[in-house]
């Protein structure tokens, strides 16, 4: 199973979709046109819906960690959303829950973040 991702800017929030699997050979070009959105659209903030990811590893995390960094620095949030079990797993074991707000759902995480879904 590959990984499809599916982008939508609303005002200066970034809502990210993940669906499949999030491995070493996805993980590259994701990072590559997540970050290009962060930087040609001014995002401040994202919303990151896991549902629908089946599997990730740590490569996953990585490009993960490295656009919560770059929202981090200019004062925005990353909050995930509506995760599932296994993935949920290893977001605990790598302690990223200590830097990231984890809400049940697309419509709490945008309203948090002061935009209407």
């Amino acid at each position: 199973m590959s990984l499809n991702v599916d982008f939508v800017l609303k005002e200066d929030v970034l809502l990210v979709r993940l669906i499949g699997e999030l491995d070493h050979h996805e993980a590259e070009s994701l990072r590559s046109e997540w970050q290009d959105l962060i930087n040609r659209n001014g995002v401040r903030n994202v919303v990151l819906n896991l549902q629908g990811l089946a599997f990730m590893d740590s490569s996953g995390l990585g490009v993960i960690l490295g656009r919560y960094k770059e929202i981090n620095a200019v004062g925005g949030e990353m909050v995930i959303c509506s995760i599932s079990p296994e993935v949920k797993r290893l977001f605990d074991l790598s302690g990223m829950f200590k830097i990231m707000k984890l809400v049940d759902n697309e419509e709490f995480a945008l309203e948090m973040l002061g935009v209407a879904s």
